[in-house]
């Protein structure tokens, strides 16, 4: 028997933004290794808008697309980062396409929310201009205890019932991403970078995770078991992450591609 796919969840910018300095890093080490002067760029997942900042400074007169398929985030990026120059578009990225071909399209955490993007990548590849670059990056954290430990919890009663449907977050590592890319043409720049996040205050943890991967899971609960499976899950997390005289450790391993036609 099928089963009904559950409904996109609803992001919260605040919620997302509340370790926006740890969610910046990835895409500034990222952009650190893109090269020349791209005229037109497309930030694919671009959640609030608070990297666009970082995009503009580094190419101040490209034309920039902001995409995104979450209504609230480009709500967000439109009400606070107008003032960059950025035209935001509200897209599903499995059928967005640009009107033209694009210098750089350009991506932080967010292919990994696309079940089988390993497919979508040469599409991608696709729509970029003959001397164009595909960068992006992805967590590569989902064997880590925060995400293991979600998916358990998830997996029991009386929650099972409810989160059975959920898409989980996934993603490959670099030599994956290397021989798919390789294989459309590209020169192919992969590699993987460890974060040690060092958190402080109440829970954090489960702070940062309940604003992103754990968001699907605590949405497709019915409101009378959210907060008992919310309790549940920051006691694992607590003893999976313990607090250090100098704060709470979230190791964090990132995956990174940069890919140029030329």
């Amino acid at each position: 028997m099928s089963r009904e796919r559950t409904p996109m969840p609803t992001w919260d910018p605040t919620t997302y933004l509340a370790y926006a300095d740890e969610r910046s890093r990835p895409f500034l080490d990222l952009l650190a290794r893109v090269d020349g002067e791209p005229a037109t760029i497309a930030d694919l997942g671009c959640g609030p808008g608070h990297l666009m900042a970082a995009l503009r400074a580094r190419w101040p007169h490209a034309s920039i697309v902001g995409v995104d398929a979450s209504p609230e985030m480009i709500a967000r990026a439109r009400a606070e980062h107008a003032a960059d120059g950025v035209t935001y578009v509200c897209a599903d990225l499995t059928s967005w396409e640009p009107a033209a071909p694009v210098d750089l399209l350009v991506s932080n955490a967010t292919l990994q929310w696309v079940p089988g993007h390993l497919d979508l990548l040469p599409r991608l590849a696709g729509t970029l201009t003959e001397a164009g670059t595909l960068a992006f990056s992805v967590p590569g954290n989902f064997d880590e205890p925060s995400h293991v430990l979600l998916r358990d919890l998830a997996g029991r009663a009386p929650y099972a019932a409810h989160t059975a449907a959920v898409v989980h977050p996934s993603s490959h590592d670099a030599a994956t991403y290397l021989a798919t890319l390789t294989a459309t043409g590209l020169r192919v720049d992969a590699w993987e970078t460890t974060y040690l996040h060092v958190l402080d205050g109440e829970d954090p943890v489960l702070r940062w995770i309940l604003g992103t991967g754990a968001r699907p899971v605590v949405q497709a609960l019915p409101e009378d078991l959210r907060e008992q499976f919310v309790t549940e899950y920051g006691v694992l997390l607590r003893e999976a992450y313990p607090v250090r005289p100098h704060g709470t450790v979230l190791p964090f391993r990132r995956v990174f591609v940069v890919a140029r036609r030329a």
